[in-house]
């Protein structure tokens, strides 16, 4: 149950994310994107020593600003 409810945050907050960056793609892409780029975001907020909350919103938040910036730079390395 819980990869479940991870792949549907992750496509949430992949579907924010494209939005809020003008890519829209489908759903399992924008699902892929959302967990990776929130286990980008967690590890940069882990570096640079920022205390995100355990609650779901702080961790769509984290999540939205990782997978912004996995497209920018997928955008930059591709073109």
């Amino acid at each position: 149950m819980g990869i479940i409810i991870a792949i549907l945050i992750g496509a949430l907050v992949g579907w924010l994310a494209g939005n809020f960056m003008g890519s829209t793609h489908g759903f399992w892409f924008s699902a892929l994107q959302g967990i990776i780029g929130g286990a980008l975001g967690s590890w940069l907020a882990t570096k640079l020593k920022i205390k995100v909350g355990s609650s779901l919103l702080s961790q769509i938040i984290v999540g939205v600003i990782g997978t912004c910036i996995l497209i920018a730079l997928c955008r930059l390395i591709l073109g």
